[in-house]
């Protein structure tokens, strides 16, 4: 069984880059350009806050203890009649030109995308080898409606994603109620080629809580950019919000919390062949590189495993740390 150890590397903000070069623009410079490669630094960040800030440890330790003890034994509050917890969502575009003003509709394939990446009924499931499909999650029985569009004009055409200045109402938009709802922020750029981060549950105050997402990357159709254009970045990220470490933990072949999902060395990118063996502590195993908190392209992502499903549960139950999003 993995074993529970905060100090071999839990990660503290959830962020995927494209890896591109990583030094931060500042407003006015030219977007960079994309880039076909996946990145994402959160379990440096997430071990930055917690080595400074002795609360949100205690707090993130305290979540982990509860997450164990609610595995095997569930009790998610009924929001819809069949037990579902539907989670409402605000989507905060901050944008500088019109052409990054995301329309409605992207926003709405976004939650449709969740949806069914989360209710399992993705049209790529199938696509899981047989190897994991009895340790895959199904219905994770989570869902998420859209509540409300914040939309500002911003002059800032690159944000740092360590800074959170989208989230300040003098620089972006101020959170709606972080404890009763999913907030997304989306941003015409961010430096170091970002495609989105999210916090975990306990490191951070409420106003900066959520997501934020690149928007190239939100939603699918006309103005998503390949091969992150089938709205997978924020299903990545969500689970980061729901409590989904990484699968290889921090510097690789660390735990992620997840007794069900193979230990790996580290992430892999773009459009792996299956079986891909690779080897932690001298054993080589089979990597579950479809898994939604791999770095693969979008196209590859389709499941979740029971294990997974089973901590996002745990974080949204009545006991759990994000109990306020069944209560709107």
């Amino acid at each position: 069984m993995k074993k529970f150890l905060l100090g071999a590397g839990i990660i503290f903000l959830a962020s995927c880059n494209n890896d591109v070069n990583s030094a931060a623009e500042q407003p006015g410079e030219q977007p960079q350009q994309l880039s076909s490669k996946r990145v994402c630094p959160s379990d440096l960040m997430r071990d930055e806050i917690l080595r400074k800030d002795p609360a949100a440890r205690a707090r993130v330790e305290a979540i982990e203890a509860l997450t164990e003890k609610r595995i095997n034994d569930i009790k998610v509050g009924k929001v819809l009649p069949d037990g579902t917890v539907e989670i409402p969502v605000v989507f905060n575009v901050v944008y500088n030109t019109s052409s990054e003003n995301v329309p409605d509709a992207r926003l709405q394939s976004q939650i449709d995308v969740l949806n069914k990446d989360y209710g399992a009924t993705n049209s790529n499931i199938g696509n899981t080898p047989a190897e994991f499909v009895p340790v895959k999650a199904g219905d994770t029985k989570i869902r998420f409606t859209l509540a409300k569009v914040v939309r500002k004009q911003s002059s800032t055409t690159s944000w740092n994603p360590d800074e959170n200045k989208m989230k300040s109402a003098s620089t972006g938009i101020a959170a709606t109620s972080p404890d009763n709802y999913l907030n997304i922020w989306i941003v015409n750029n961010m430096s170091g080629g970002t495609l989105g981060y999210a916090y975990y549950p306990g490191t951070i105050t409420a106003a900066l809580d959520g997501v934020v997402i690149a928007a190239p990357y939100i939603g699918t159709g006309s103005g998503t950019a390949a091969p992150y254009n089938l709205g997978r970045t924020a299903t990545h990220e969500v689970g980061h919000y729901l409590n989904l470490p990484h699968l290889w933990g921090n510097t690789g072949c660390q735990t992620d919390y997840s007794d069900d999902t193979p230990l790996s060395p580290g992430p892999n990118y773009g459009v792996p062949t299956y079986p891909l063996n690779r080897v932690c502590g001298g054993v080589s195993r089979s990597q579950i590189f479809m898994n939604y908190m791999d770095y693969v392209d979008d196209k590859v992502m389709c499941m979740f495993t029971a294990n997974q499903k089973q901590r996002m549960q745990a974080v949204v139950s009545a006991s759990g740390p994000r109990a306020g999003l069944r209560l709107y």
